[in-house]
């Protein structure tokens, strides 16, 4: 890691000069140029105190937010394999999902194939029907939804989805907190 290149810019970020910073940090001009050119290395303590004047700490600074994945290709999914008794197949789309507070998944279900029964839990769960035709089971009652169409609800009672088309259903399912 270029500290002095990484100062520079979260400097230039905050909108103050090499003379602003120098002041505030009790440093001089010359100081704070010959850091980011990576001329000159800051004690810890200078360190801290720089990057306390920049709105930012020793841990900030050197967690790696770039090393965080954002972008997802299909060999970064995983994939649960069709369950003969269920008919159906679900697709994680997001690898690291369980730790994070929401949970995208794709579920494919054959004709009559439906899933496990879901109990009641705090949060959400949202819906979008890519293709087919799904009802959506919430306790005693049900909703049939087509292509196109979506649900959310709060799961105050156990839910599940069945396939009641007769083609294979995909739907976006997205649920916080993770629960699938």
């Amino acid at each position: 890691m270029k500290i002095g290149l990484k100062l520079r810019d979260l400097r230039q970020q905050k909108g103050l000069t090499q003379e602003e910073l120098a002041n505030r940090c009790e440093l001089s001009k010359g100081f704070i140029s010959q850091v980011e050119r990576d001329l000159a290395s800051p004690s810890i303590a200078t360190l801290v105190d720089m990057l306390e004047c920049l709105g930012t700490s020793l841990r900030t600074f050197f967690t790696d937010q770039d090393a965080e994945k954002i972008a997802f290709s299909p060999a970064d999914m995983f994939e649960k394999p069709d369950d003969e008794e269920k008919h159906g197949k679900i697709t994680w789309l997001i690898p690291t999902a369980q730790k994070n507070s929401m949970e995208p998944i794709l579920l494919e279900l054959d004709v009559g194939g439906e899933t496990t029964l879901l109990p009641p839990h705090e949060g959400e769960e949202f819906g979008y029907v890519l293709t087919g035709r799904i009802t959506l089971c919430i306790g005693k009652r049900s909703h049939v939804i087509k292509t196109g169409g979506s649900f959310c609800l709060h799961p105050f009672a156990t839910h599940s989805l069945r396939n009641s088309g007769k083609t294979r259903a995909k739907v976006l399912w997205v649920s916080t907190p993770p629960s699938f």
